[in-house]
């Protein structure tokens, strides 16, 4: 299984995209702890937003498009009632 994740900055309200193969709630948690320099800089962090998908390449297409401008924008739209 595959997954896109979103997260929101609880410091600043700002959006990170990612995938991954493990679980979105333990990806969180690792970003949370520091694991990558943006999200270590912008934490603490929640989880938004998760798809899961079965083909890798699926995923990642989805993660792309995600953040793109079009993909944002939905994003935008989708998250604006959270």
């Amino acid at each position: 299984m595959f997954y896109v994740y979103v997260l929101r900055s609880l410091r600043n309200k700002k959006r990170y995209v990612g995938f991954t193969s493990k679980d979105p709630q333990v990806r969180l948690r690792e970003h949370n702890s520091g694991g990558n320099n943006w999200t270590r800089q912008n934490a603490p962090h929640e989880l938004v937003h998760q798809e899961s998908f079965q083909d890798e390449q699926e995923a990642r297409r989805r993660e792309k498009f995600l953040k793109s401008g079009q993909g944002r924008k939905r994003l935008d739209e989708t998250l604006l009632s959270y």
